[in-house]
């Protein structure tokens, strides 16, 4: 004799039951069928609770997924604004710099000018000097 009975993974399993006397055998059976519909309605109760717990941690994953992505988004943006000011403050300081730059170009060409003209007065004075010199 065999019955069947659910596993814990909702397949199906035979147990064999020793074969006794008529009188003993109807009385094991009865009580075999009665243990039998109680661990069905167990497992059936175990599964239902399974499927609880699991359907509980399948929306603690989306739940942290939905999280993770909005904190992903969040980053996303916070990274693009930062960025863009980082952009605009390194462009803004490229721009003084070379501003600095070009006026000291305009400085050093100013004094350049200065020391030509200073030289040529010199020169002159040295023309005028000799001119003196070579006329005595």
């Amino acid at each position: 004799m065999s019955t069947r009975r659910e596993n814990s993974e909702g397949g199906v399993t035979r147990k064999r039951l020793k074969p006794q006397g008529e009188e003993e055998g109807k009385a094991d059976a009865d009580s075999v069928h009665t243990v039998q519909e109680e661990e069905i309605e167990a497992n059936i109760t175990g599964s239902e609770e399974m499927e609880l717990n699991i359907s509980l941690i399948l929306e603690k994953i989306d739940n942290f997924t939905q999280r993770v992505s909005e904190l992903l988004e969040s980053g996303k943006t916070m990274f693009k604004e930062l960025s863009n000011e980082f952009e605009e403050k390194l462009i803004m300081i490229h721009k003084e710099q070379v501003e600095k730059w070009q006026e000291e170009i305009k400085e050093l060409r100013a004094i350049d000018a200065s020391n030509e003209e200073a030289n040529a007065v010199l020169h002159n004075a040295r023309y005028l000097l000799n001119l003196n010199h070579n006329d005595q």
